[in-house]
């Protein structure tokens, strides 16, 4: 494990990265003209950004970026 030290501008302009990342992927995600294989690397990647962001943010603020996974396979 890797640690890193933020101070609070950084932690702000990290949650704001995650947060427009977590975004663009939903609405990739949502698409229903993306190849399977396409959205399966989409929702992996998802996965790894989600467990980014769920150790900044607040448990009201997490639960916007919670999803079902199954429903949003192919």
């Amino acid at each position: 494990m890797i640690g890193m030290l933020f101070n609070d501008k950084e932690c702000r302009e990290l949650d704001y990265v995650l947060r427009k990342e977590l975004d663009e992927m939903l609405l990739d995600l949502n698409d229903k003209r993306m190849d399977g294989d396409i959205r399966r690397a989409i929702a992996s990647r998802y996965r790894v950004v989600f467990r980014m962001y769920a150790r900044i943010a607040s448990p009201k603020e997490l639960s916007r970026y919670a999803v079902n996974m199954k429903t949003t396979k192919p």
